[in-house]
């Protein structure tokens, strides 16, 4: 019987040979040495082939033949009096099968999409591919160091060449201690508190501290933030955008407020505005969350944080310049920017790091990513040269720190809508965000005469506001597919989180800037002022010379 097998084989594998004008190789140890014998060499292969087989099943049977003697052997040596076997042990239980070949291209298929796995319709299995996903992770990774760029060293430089000589390193300073104050709340309790679902009547409002100290934040999980990347750089991303936000404030109080001052009032401020806002806008359980909570109250849209990040520091900004006063001297003395150069290399650093700000905020590298990229810089670049243009037509001349102003106006302008928006209405947005701002720091702040030393309150809190209603306008689903669920009454629900970020922020900063005048007073006295808060703060000075 092996032998015939064994024919039968080699007859197959020369007839194999035959049919489709090819041959297996045989080994080159079954090659005959000789030239004669060359122009056998498909008889040898085909011989070759049917003896591997023979010996191939040969050892098999014996195999099974040596397998079955001891059980034989027992067999005969039994007698019928021998105690029954005990009963077999139940069979365990066969572990559940993994996902289906289909399944797992499924997988690597929503994986390229940026979209969920593991589900097709009502069919769920456990994906082998559930973790975070090497290239929108990656992304995630470096939309992260952008954002963190923006505030160290682009805000940093951007304000510390917009104020005078002797203030440049208390403005550095201030956004190096936020930095550092706002990271250890973020570990403590802020990223719970702005992402954790939340208990009973407050869930819409605020977290709870299920995350606290970060606890079961892993970096190799993913879906905290969404499908792709890991959980860890989820929590480091929103803590950029946490630290940049209230850094943003200085710039309205910048040259007059004690550093003390500033890290308890930015304390307080992070547990009263900024924590309750990142949770109603971007969590699931949210009060304005419209894309991720059907039950939400509010159901606007915020891509990036119009509301979160710069309305809510616009605003505060504006009630806390006007209770701290104005700086020593203004109106009378010579409050120019000591140097543009530092303002524009601030500026194009915080362009550079917006990106990761906007275009991360799609997590992941897709489609959405992109528009909100292309979208960024479209209105980022018009928003800079109608600004200037508005200087050369009302002014004369367009001033550098016009480009530099109107630049990240648009970028404040179009974030709430980045990845909302079509490029058309990208350079709309650019436009109005090249104008409406413009006025507000070129004459709202003259005619109402509040001190906004480096305008934040025209810049982020009008263009916050601007950008917010307009994306309530532009938001168009061939941008973005889930607007198109949100559509009826988005602009009726826009302006509703417009009033409502409007009057928490100002009532909040209000209430806590109250609190810090008690507790460590808000400004330093003349003397310190009056020399620079560089030397009188920090005892060190920009410029030795």
């Amino acid at each position: 019987m092996i032998l015939n097998v064994g024919m039968v084989i080699a007859y197959t594998h020369a007839n194999f040979g035959k049919k489709f004008g090819t041959s297996v190789p045989a080994p080159k140890c079954l090659i005959p040495p000789t030239i004669e014998m060359n122009r056998h060499l498909q008889s040898w292969r085909t011989l070759a082939c049917g003896f591997l087989a023979i010996s191939v099943l040969h050892g098999s049977l014996i195999q099974a033949q040596d397998a079955s003697a001891p059980a034989s052997a027992a067999a005969a040596v039994s007698t019928p009096s021998a105690p029954a076997p005990a009963a077999p042990a139940p069979a365990a239980e066969a572990p559940p099968a993994g996902p289906t070949l289909e399944q797992r291209i499924f997988d690597l298929e929503k994986y390229v999409q940026n979209v969920q796995p593991g589900k097709d319709g009502d069919k769920t299995w456990t994906s082998n591919i559930a973790g975070p996903g090497p290239g929108h992770n990656a992304w995630q990774m470096v939309s992260t160091a952008l954002v963190i760029f923006m505030t160290l060293p682009g805000l940093a430089l951007f304000y510390g060449g917009l104020v005078r000589g002797k203030n440049v390193l208390s403005v550095i300073a201030q956004c190096m201690g936020i930095a550092g104050l706002v990271t250890i709340l973020w570990w403590a309790c802020g990223y719970s508190l702005s992402f954790g679902a939340g208990d009973g009547a407050t869930k819409p409002f605020i977290g709870d501290l299920s995350y606290a100290l970060l606890k079961d934040v892993s970096p190799y999980a993913s879906g905290a933030g969404y499908w792709w990347i890991s959980d860890a750089m989820w929590a480091m991303f929103q803590l950029s955008f946490a630290i940049i936000t209230p850094a943003l404030i200085v710039g309205a109080i910048a040259e007059r407020m004690k550093f003390s001052a500033v890290l308890v009032f930015v304390a307080l401020w992070m547990f009263a505005v900024y924590f309750p806002f990142a949770h109603m806008v971007w969590s699931t359980t949210g009060f304005m969350c419209g894309p991720l909570n059907p039950d939400a109250s509010i159901k606007a849209i915020d891509f990036a944080g119009g509301t979160v990040v710069h309305m809510t520091s616009g605003w505060s900004a504006l009630i806390l310049c006007l209770l701290v006063g104005k700086r020593k001297g203004f109106g009378k003395e010579k409050m120019a920017p000591h140097s543009m150069v530092l303002c524009a290399i601030g500026t194009g650093m915080l362009w550079v790091g917006w990106y990761g700000f906007n275009a991360g905020s799609a997590l992941g590298a897709d489609g959405i990513a992109a528009n909100a990229f292309m979208t960024t810089t479209l209105a980022a670049a018009t928003a800079g040269f109608v600004w200037a243009l508005l200087e050369w037509v009302l002014r004369g001349k367009p001033s550098v720190l016009g480009f530099c102003s109107g630049i990240v106006a648009g970028l404040v302008v179009i974030t709430p809508g980045a990845g909302f928006v079509t490029a058309t209405s990208s350079v709309i947005i650019g436009v109005l965000a090249g104008v409406i701002p413009f006025l507000a720091v070129a004459y709202l702040k003259g005619i109402l005469g509040y001190d906004d030393a480096l305008d934040t309150f025209g810049v982020h809190g009008v263009g916050g506001t601007l950008g917010a209603i307009l994306t309530g306008v532009f938001a168009d689903e061939k941008a973005n597919s889930i607007v198109g669920g949100l559509k009826e009454g988005l602009l009726g629900n826009q302006l509703k989180a417009v009033a409502l970020t409007i009057v928490w922020s100002v009532v909040a900063t209000l209430v806590i800037t109250l609190i810090v005048k008690v507790v460590v007073g808000l400004r330093p006295d003349a003397e310190t002022e009056s020399i620079g808060l560089d030397l009188g703060e920090h005892g060190e000075a920009g410029y030795e010379h």
